[in-house]
């Protein structure tokens, strides 16, 4: 999960998806990272941390990190808030198997072309609305998933 300074949508992202994991019985390893290195070591910004300990979600292990080269070899699938954060994110990548890891998180889930807006200057309805975004764009991926998990076994 990828978004410019790791500490508002790509934490909530994270969250949400191992939370749905977790529950979904389906051990996985998610991970969160900024495009630029401002917010490094961090905690995510409370207003992210509050909207999703409303929902049982615990941010508070969290801490702001940069994305780094190694993380395209190291994770399956690479998800992007907005479109800035994919087109940086593809710069990262060596060649077409790279490439392919990487999404836009809305438009994976089957959601369109859409970006999660940065909530970072709003309001809290502002962050309640991100993570409704993240929260439906998690459940959507987590059914692909389980799908493909089903057809392979």
């Amino acid at each position: 999960m990828v978004c410019l300074g790791n500490i508002c949508r790509s934490p909530l992202a994270e969250g949400i998806m191992q939370h749905k994991l977790n529950q979904a019985g389906i051990a996985a390893h998610v991970d969160s990272a900024g495009l630029i290195n401002y917010h490094s070591g961090e905690l995510p910004d409370k207003r992210s941390i509050a909207v999703a300990a409303k929902y049982g979600i615990d941010l508070t292990a969290q801490r702001a990190r940069s994305f780094t080269k190694d993380d395209i070899k190291n994770f399956d699938y690479i998800f992007a808030m907005d479109n800035n954060n994919y087109e940086n994110l593809m710069e990262y990548a060596n060649d077409a198997t790279e490439a392919k890891r990487i999404h836009l998180i809305l438009d994976y889930a089957g959601l369109g072309k859409k970006i999660v807006p940065d909530p970072y200057y709003g309001d809290q309805s502002d962050f309640e609305h991100v993570f409704s975004l993240l929260d439906d764009a998690c459940q959507r991926i987590l059914k692909k998933f389980a799908h493909a998990q089903s057809e392979v076994v």
